[in-house]
């Protein structure tokens, strides 16, 4: 909602490379990987459930992004990248997991044209469902002037149309994503009255705020029921490396295809990288797979990733954000 669509349309192009084809580099990266520090540590972990780990690992999480992103000082171009980022790839990362485990659970035959069209399905087909239901809450907004009842109605968007795509075989996130930029812009401006964006906004503030601590809290409880094991901690310390490269890379890739015909920050690749927060819905992901062996391997490697993820690069951003900052200061005074 808070997302502004003309500074998302300036960064289309770096956002929608970084969104997909970063995601798909490191979901390989980190999945090559895995397998061979599975088999080196004993630990029998499939090819494509080494894959499945890198694609829920891959994506950086919303909710943690933005919660740290409120308290770092860093420039309007740059947020708006790592937000739009984060809003996307979710999306994307979540529908190549379904892919993958669809392949993975022998639900889905393992061939090119089959595993394009369940992408195309589940991510354009959230696009335009995200469209549909964000107009036809539009309209709703336009033809109401309560605003209690029109808080509810975009709580009503949210959890049913996110239920509904669900049924449907689409992307909920992503249909989630584009409903909430077409009202959160559009909407706003054209079919909320003044009071009804302020209601609106103190609301999803209040829920913005309660995710983010119930996403601690859950990160908390998993420590009851995970078991852990001396493989799973030695797995970890060698993959929170591993996938800060692979996310290094994911980053670095778009930013230099790019950088020939648009300029860039020059600390854009750092500071993504480092930003590049694992949280919440790496865990739920990990959460949603079948009992198993291969469940609690990356139940635990993925709780532990996430962790270090979160308090030691969470805690570190704004150190890094403000040392590029400077950098790129000290630069331009130097240039002139």
């Amino acid at each position: 909602l808070h997302v502004n669509l003309t500074d998302l349309r300036k960064q289309k192009w770096i956002i929608a490379l970084l969104a997909t084809l970063g995601v798909v580099i490191s979901t390989f990266l980190v999945g090559g990987f895995t397998y061979w520090l599975m088999n080196l540590l004993g630990l029998n972990l499939p090819f494509i459930y080494c894959l499945v780990f890198g694609a829920l690992i891959s994506p950086t999480d919303p909710i943690a992004v933005l919660g740290i992103l409120k308290t770092t000082h860093a420039p309007r171009t740059l947020k708006t990248k790592i937000t739009g980022e984060s809003l996307f790839n979710d999306g994307v990362g979540v529908v190549i997991f379904l892919v993958l485990t669809s392949i993975a659970a022998g639900n889905q035959p393992v061939t090119a044209g089959s595993v394009a069209l369940m992408l195309s399905t589940e991510a354009l087909g959230g696009i335009g469902f995200g469209l549909v239901i964000g107009g036809i809450t539009y309209f709703l907004l336009r033809s109401i002037n309560n605003y209690s009842v029109e808080v509810l109605i975009t709580l009503a968007l949210v959890t049913g149309g996110y239920a509904l795509a669900s049924a449907l075989h689409l992307s909920g996130p992503i249909a989630m994503v584009v409903a909430g930029l077409l009202i959160g812009n559009h909407g706003r401006r054209t079919a909320m009255s003044e009071i009804t964006r302020l209601h609106v906004d103190t609301f999803w503030e209040l829920v913005d705020e309660l995710l983010n601590a119930v996403l601690f809290v859950l990160i908390g409880l998993e420590v009851l029921i995970l078991s852990f094991k001396t493989t799973y901690f030695q797995a970890a310390l060698v993959l929170v490396p591993a996938v800060l490269l692979a996310r290094l890379i994911s980053v670095s890739v778009p930013v230099l295809l790019l950088r020939r015909v648009r300029q860039f920050s020059p600390g854009i690749i750092p500071i993504m990288t480092w930003g590049g927060l694992r949280g919440g819905i790496s865990v739920a992901l990990a959460l949603s797979l079948p009992l198993g062996p291969e469940r609690e391997t990356i139940l635990a490697v993925t709780y532990l990733i996430v962790v270090f993820s979160i308090t030691v690069q969470g805690l570190t951003i704004g150190r890094v954000i403000r040392h590029w900052s400077s950098e790129s200061a000290t630069d331009a005074q130097a240039r002139h």
